[in-house]
């Protein structure tokens, strides 16, 4: 997966590159987050007693939280949750299973504990959300909250979902998502909380102390790359963004959009160059290929 992203972000270099706002803040309005929003998962894990409970309730079609379709196969994808930790910072993955021994990553439910003070954020998967994509607690002290209770009692034992692809709870049936409006319709009386807020800054600084390593699946239809680099007083940001779905008569359609932003100290000014990139592969294996690029420089 990581090769992949490398060369997408490479490919969109070379073509110019996409979509401004939409791309290098992907924010509700994202499609990952049209199928999990994450204002909405921070505050059903809230109100959750526990682990299994909050893996129950997200999954859940009559709450209606979890419209993920990562792999485009439409159905909606069961997200498992698998707990870990090292001393008194926890971190709770929540994991899409896409296929035997073929899961992605979607969030990180990440909380750290120093005496009787709580930190806690949900972090979005670069891969589905993009970079630096944050969910915080708007208030202080959340000690309160029963889960925070649960997952720091004193005899701890992580929790780890045992269900994979194919092997689903009794209460669990493959269902289709809805369209967004209807999904923004339910999710809606949790988002309106405003117990949470989006922030592009990581707030529990313990979690390094966790041995992490991300499981990204070759199954996730949409991606994210990005890439940073500072030379000589230019400072280029670029994120590259491949989109992939199969048509109704078997032809497959690959959409990369990318952007490309270029801040140049020495002379004031920022070059931003968009494109997109699409290309249509047939049954028969032969391709057709759009591309459209724009370049725009203007005085900071």
């Amino acid at each position: 997966m990581k090769n992949k992203l490398i060369a997408l972000i490479f490919m969109v270099l070379t073509f110019g590159q996409a979509w401004s706002k939409d791309v290098t803040v992907l924010s509700q309005s994202s499609e990952a987050a049209d199928g999990l929003d994450l204002m909405a998962v921070s505050e059903l894990f809230k109100e959750t007693p526990n682990l299994e409970e909050f893996e129950k309730s997200l999954n859940d079609p009559n709450i209606g939280i979890n419209n993920l379709d990562l792999d485009n196969n439409g159905y909606v994808d069961f997200i498992r949750v698998v707990e870990d930790a090292v001393e008194d910072t926890r971190i709770i993955i929540l994991q899409a299973a896409l296929g035997e021994d073929e899961f992605q990553d979607v969030a990180t439910i990440e909380v750290e504990k120093s005496g009787n003070d709580y930190n806690l954020q949900v972090r979005g998967n670069v891969i589905v959300y993009g970079p630096d994509y944050y969910i915080a607690p708007s208030v202080v002290r959340i000690a309160t909250w029963p889960i925070l209770g649960w997952i720091y009692r004193p005899v701890y034992r992580p929790y780890r979902s045992t269900f994979y692809f194919g092997y689903y709870p009794r209460w669990w049936k493959p269902f289709r998502p809805v369209h967004i409006n209807v999904y923004r319709t339910r999710t809606v009386t949790f988002t309106k909380r405003n117990t949470f807020v989006v922030t592009k800054t990581n707030r529990v600084k313990t979690v390094n102390k966790v041995t992490y390593k991300p499981s990204n699946s070759s199954k996730v239809t949409r991606t994210v790359g990005v890439k940073k680099t500072t030379t000589n007083g230019k400072t280029t940001t670029a994120v590259g963004v491949k989109k992939t779905r199969t048509t109704a008569n078997g032809n497959t359609v690959t959409t990369k959009k990318g952007v490309k932003r270029t801040n140049n100290k020495n002379t004031g000014t920022t070059t931003t160059t968009k494109g997109v990139k699409k290309t249509k592969t047939n049954k028969d294996g032969s391709k057709t290929k759009v591309k459209k690029t724009k370049k725009v420089k203007k005085k900071d």
